[in-house]
């Protein structure tokens, strides 16, 4: 389904106080952005207990009961995790997932909150959830009768909101500390068969972080990270433990009091901070040379020296310092491109 409109985490409870509490909800989102614990966390507030149904896991019979013969005429029993007697939060998690008999069943119990003869108790509240097609994620159409049945909100990532309940929540400092620095880095499009990083993925990646604790070494941080997160973002948190463990930042680079760290071993490292490198020249040059202070043109003769000094040691590395964003669109300033240009053709030749 299409997002018109998309909110972010802390503005879904505000959203599910006004729309659940009298009609049945949808959210859609990406996989692995919090969406089930999202809904836990609101049902808490409510003091609702929260029953979770998986889409992908049930069969008509699951929800619509089994018959029992009550005199001389059968009676379906919808299942006990249903027939509550207090209210509670009814939680349809990958209902989009669900076939279409599965779907089909949720009707009644989703626009007129029953099942057969029994009834939701009054106060009681559903919400479905649900990943979208595009993200290659299990998704099934939903039918257009059960489209109207429901509210839908569309959530999106947010690293802002994440990082401020990482951080009463126990996720680890090396995580917490990254992605204050790369927010860009909490979540990424999903591939086929491939690890890609999302608020759960960085999760994850805490809770290891935690178990192998100080004593973790390259090894192993590798295989993690590479576990759980995009190829990309894994390289990049590689190098950032590694920058910590040695206290080695750009700060040194650019200062003149290290070099960029050439053993083959060290190129997560090295990558992590051409990304930094790129970082500080989009920040620190003007859009125009007309405008550059004096400390503007020592800032970038040093960047076209250091550019030097890497593309010495990778080619590859320098390149991805001036390179264009995944649209075609330059970062750096034209005009300190042309120089760079000028200067070291053979980054030019590479981009070719």
């Amino acid at each position: 389904m299409h997002a018109a409109v998309t909110v972010t985490p802390a503005r879904l409870p505000e959203l599910l106080l006004g729309l659940a509490t009298v009609r049945p909800v949808f959210i859609w989102g990406a996989p692995g952005i919090g969406k089930s614990s999202l809904v836990r966390e609101f049902a808490e507030s409510l003091g609702l207990e929260c029953v979770s149904l998986l889409g992908t896991q049930l069969a008509p019979e699951d929800l619509i009961g089994v018959p029992q013969i009550r005199d001389g005429r059968s009676v379906f029993c919808p299942p006990e995790a249903i027939a509550r007697d207090e209210p509670y939060c009814l939680f349809l998690d990958e209902l989009n997932a669900a076939t279409p008999d599965v779907q089909k069943a949720f009707y009644s119990l989703i626009l007129d909150r029953r099942i057969g003869n029994y009834e939701l108790p009054a106060g009681s509240i559903v919400i479905g959830a649900g990943n979208r097609a595009t993200d290659n994620a299990l998704a099934r159409p939903i039918a257009s009768a059960l489209v109207n049945r429901l509210a839908h909100v569309h959530l999106e990532a947010s690293p802002k909101d994440w990082l401020v309940w990482a951080a009463g929540n126990g996720i680890h400092p090396w995580v917490l500390d990254h992605l204050t620095d790369r927010p860009d880095h909490l979540w990424s499009k999903p591939k086929t068969e491939e690890p890609f990083s999302t608020p759960r993925s960085w999760h994850m990646l805490s809770d290891a972080l935690h178990s192998f604790g100080p004593t973790l070494d390259e090894a192993t941080l590798g295989v993690i990270a590479h576990g759980t997160l995009t190829p990309a973002h894994a390289v990049a948190f590689s190098g950032y433990v590694k920058i910590v463990r040695s206290r080695f930042g750009i700060e040194a680079v650019l200062k003149g009091d290290a070099r960029w760290p050439h053993r083959p071993e060290d190129r997560d490292l090295l990558y992590y901070l051409a990304e930094s490198f790129r970082g500080r020249l989009v920040k620190e040059l003007p859009a125009s040379k007309d405008h550059l202070s004096a400390a503007g043109q020592q800032t970038a003769f040093r960047a076209k020296s250091l550019l030097v000094q890497l593309a010495e040691i990778s080619v590859e590395v320098a390149q991805s310092v001036i390179s264009p964003d995944p649209d075609g669109n330059p970062v750096l300033p034209a005009w300190f491109l042309v120089e760079a240009a000028r200067d070291m053709p053979r980054l030019v030749e590479a981009r070719r």
